[in-house]
């Protein structure tokens, strides 16, 4: 069945991986890419696919909403899967109105261009979908204790629901919202605001929200490239507070394998949750990417320990996320591919191999390459 798809954000790091696999995988798709080329939206991410017959690129901003109905009409579009967003917590601590305007209004520009040409069809909904991609921050934070009730620290990782390494809970589906930065209150919203569209409208919608992702692409201002490159320059490792911080990390082709499944099986108005069980303290996941990099680079065994320095917490910092992805799994069927040092293995080694790629975008070259060649809307 031939489809017209609008995968926003598609230029960012989760982005071009769902757009990747969507341009191999379905040729009778028309895949049209929409960003706004920010600092996050590189395009060479993409240039294994850029020439492809189903792909197309455009630069807009989700926030202007008469170029939001434009688009959709222009290019026939029957579903959305929604991915552009602000996302470093510490951007949004010092410019919370940078998140609200990209995050909350322009969730609210696609959602009203998407109501006003799908309902302007015969067919209307039928056929359509608002997918809509979220964050388990929005959820808050979790208590850092043992099952046992012992108070951590611990060092192995939760690989199930049933295998809590540092905590008795996870967030589930109907977990109650409760966010603690600018950027998961953004985010927060704009699930409110797809949800009431749904309710509302009619509008067939769907929310995920994921654990924190990791792999090849991502901007190194992001805890996993920003360690690999200062331990490549011999740059001190900043670790926020003690490093006690628990997180649970996604392999981003699995995330990407999630987002295809759940939008072609997934049920209209539910939220999946989607996260690895794959828990870390941050100093430990550290100390493992520390040991791989060292390794690959042929430094002695624990060589840039000595780069890792401790900082001032971040503000409202929250200790642990955890997400409980068993629904997804037991209604369509996914799980992870990868255990995790498999993943953080593959993932330095692309850093390492994908040099001038990683030199680019932290000396911000790429942005003037973009500048010049397309003229934003």
């Amino acid at each position: 069945m031939k489809r017209n798809i609008l995968i926003t954000g598609g230029a960012g790091f989760i982005g071009s991986h769902v757009v990747r696999l969507f341009v191999n995988k379905y040729h009778d798709y028309q895949i049209v890419n929409l960003d706004k080329l920010t600092y996050a939206g590189n395009l060479a991410n993409l240039k294994d696919v850029e020439n492809s017959g189903n792909y197309t690129f455009v630069r807009a901003d989700i926030a202007d909403l008469d170029d939001m109905r434009r688009i959709i009409s222009q290019y026939k579009i029957d579903g959305i899967i929604h991915l552009a967003a602000e996302s470093h917590v510490d951007r949004s601590i010092k410019d919370p109105f940078t998140f609200a305007r990209t995050n909350v209004m322009g969730t609210l520009a696609l959602l009203q261009a998407a109501k006003e040409y799908w309902e302007s069809l015969p067919e209307k909904y039928d056929g359509k979908l608002f997918y809509h991609i979220s964050t388990d921050e929005v959820y808050g934070a979790l208590e850092l204790t043992h099952p046992e009730g012992v108070a951590a620290p611990f060092t192995t990782k939760a690989s199930s629901a049933d295998d809590m390494a540092y905590g008795t809970e996870f967030f589930v589906e109907t977990t109650k919202y409760n966010p603690h930065s600018p950027y998961s209150a953004s985010k927060a919203s704009s699930d409110h605001f797809v949800r009431a569209y749904h309710d509302t409208y009619g509008m067939p919608t769907l929310v995920t929200n994921c654990s924190n992702n990791y792999g090849p692409y991502q901007f190194p201002e992001k805890l996993i490239p920003l360690f690999i490159n200062n331990i490549r320059h011999n740059k001190p490792l900043p670790v926020y507070g003690k490093g006690e911080n628990v997180r649970d990390w996604l392999f981003v082709e699995d995330h990407a394998r999630a987002i295809d499944l759940i939008f072609h099986k997934g049920n209209v108005a539910e939220t999946y949750n989607i996260g690895g069980f794959n828990e870390w303290k941050n100093i430990d996941l550290i100390r493992v990417i520390i040991s791989t990099v060292d390794r690959l680079l042929g430094n002695p065994a624990g060589h840039s320990e000595r780069l890792i320095t401790y900082v001032t917490d971040r503000l409202g910092h929250d200790m642990r996320y955890a997400i409980d992805s068993r629904k997804l799994q037991s209604e369509l069927g996914w799980e992870p591919s990868l255990q995790f040092e498999e993943g953080i293995e593959k993932t330095v080694r692309w850093y390492l191999d994908n040099q001038e790629w990683l030199d680019n975008v932290t000396s911000g070259d790429y942005q003037h390459y973009y500048d010049d060649m397309y003229t934003a809307r």
